[in-house]
């Protein structure tokens, strides 16, 4: 049978069974801890603007509820389906085991094309979602709480903790019932780049260690090498600024109407504003149309970045890949088949397990602001800056040197809000590349393979120090 054919639920299940082989635990927990615990199906009449009635499906799947709440995004698209949720469901649990984030794995979606219905149609068919998920108790700032995905932002958030408030009176913590809402309405500042900056720190990671370049003929760190990136959503146009910033070279960039591509590197803040200003990236200034986003794939560079949805890289065009790194900013934009030939052709495939982790990270931050009522910083941040300004203070007396005032300005500041928040998310993502490291040498297995092993073990801690599984 081809890969391809096998279900997306089924390629997790299979990267869990192969990691599972290098674990000690009994066969009835690996079983507990890669079942999926509930799935549901929703179906909910939409009355159109033009007085048309549709039935909208959807899907909810709590994948573990080994530590609670849940937690795991919303998506809008064509594509979902009960297979889908239950596989990314299941990679939330994993990826939050990998990271240290304390929920279990959910995941959501509404099977529509969100660019076929008005915002007023969006509105109603968001907060109805809602009320079904709600009618089910699954949802809640201790029981299952989502986030933004693909087809969803900061505004549908908005939507379902306005309707979940509105549904559950008096509860003061109802404001924690979803994460990637708008500043204003208790998200957290950080959070809209919180997945691209998680890709860019796993991608610097990765290039900082010299053993693991020297066999893919690179040098160390970012600054230099060449990238492209499939996809320029919510993650990729961050991944591709953070990349820009530290040096690396943009050379191609793709999206649904197409790709393109520029060996002497791409301004990826001017291809952006021509998208936003045409509709599309094609006919950039300098640039080569290539005619599939797909066609991006296998430009040569050293840095390939999959950030759109799965299935993107297959036995098919694995085979045409040069970039000697793939970091997933998506979920699964690899097959098995594909993984495999590629690890057999040398290549260093960063997993979307450890890589796009840093939107459950941040989310985890902004759900811990909202039961805490207090934004981070706000205690602390005037008292560091002024002790601060007294260390120079004394620093000048004893010198005998003044300071100017935009040195002294700079020298003292302290950190707010989202410079907290992206600290606390490069610590987890250093730290979690520390761990897949020790486990990839230890059981001489690929980076994919220990992460699924991590997880397994830390989910397994759990059960274990709570007497389920001794």
């Amino acid at each position: 049978m081809s890969v391809e054919r096998i279900s997306f639920c089924a390629q997790v299940n299979g990267n869990f069974d192969k990691a599972a082989r290098h674990t000690r635990h009994e066969p009835g927990l690996l079983k507990q801890i890669r079942s999926c615990n509930v799935v549901v199906q929703v179906s909910f009449p939409l009355r159109r603007d033009d007085g048309t009635v549709e039935v909208i499906e959807g899907w909810r799947a709590q994948h573990s509820t080994h530590r609670s709440p849940t937690k795991g995004g919303i998506r809008y698209s064509l594509m979902v389906s009960e297979d889908e949720v239950m596989a990314l469901a299941a990679l939330m649990t994993y990826k939050c085991a990998l990271v240290d984030v304390p929920f279990g794995g959910a995941k959501g979606g509404l099977r529509i094309d969100r660019s076929r219905y008005s915002d007023a149609e969006l509105e109603r068919i968001t907060r109805r979602f809602t009320f079904e998920l709600f009618a089910r108790n699954l949802i809640g700032p201790a029981v299952d709480v989502p986030a933004p995905d693909y087809g969803t932002g900061p505004r549908e958030m908005s939507w379902i903790m306005d309707t979940y408030a509105t549904l559950a009176p008096g509860q003061v913590d109802a404001i924690g019932c979803v994460t990637g809402k708008p500043v204003s309405e208790g998200g957290v500042r950080g959070r809209a780049e919180a997945t691209g900056l998680g890709v860019y720190f796993a991608i610097r990671e990765a290039c900082a260690v010299a053993e693991d370049m020297r066999p893919l003929g690179l040098s160390t760190g970012v600054d230099g090498k060449s990238a492209v990136v499939q996809g320029l959503g919510n993650v990729g146009s961050y991944t591709a600024k953070f990349l820009q910033e530290a040096g690396a070279r943009i050379v191609g960039l793709a999206e649904l109407e197409g790709a393109i591509h520029d060996p002497r590197g791409l301004d990826v803040d001017a291809v952006m504003t021509h998208r936003r200003e045409t509709g599309s990236i094609l006919d950039f200034p300098g640039a080569a149309n290539l005619r599939r986003s797909a066609d991006a794939l296998e430009l040569e560079c050293d840095i390939l970045v999959p950030a759109a949805l799965e299935t993107q890289i297959t036995a098919e065009n694995a085979k045409n890949i040069k970039a000697k790194i793939i970091a997933e900013a998506a979920n699964g934009p690899t097959t098995a088949e594909a993984s495999d030939i590629l690890l057999q052709r040398g290549v260093l495939q960063i997993p979307d397990m450890y890589a796009n982790a840093g939107g459950v990270v941040v989310s985890y931050f902004e759900w811990v602001k909202n039961l805490s009522h207090v934004r981070f910083g706000r205690m602390a941040r005037r008292f560091e800056q002024a002790s601060n300004l007294k260390i120079l203070h004394a620093v000048e007396e004893l010198t005998g040197r003044q300071l100017d005032d935009a040195t002294l300005t700079a020298a003292a500041i302290a950190a707010g809000e989202q410079d907290l928040v992206r600290s606390g998310l490069e610590d987890t993502m250093v730290e979690a590349y520390v761990e897949l490291r020790e486990i990839r040498a230890r059981e001489k297995v690929d980076l994919r393979t220990a992460a699924y092993i991590d997880a397994i073990d830390k989910v397994a801690r759990t059960y274990s120090e709570r007497g389920i599984f001794p």
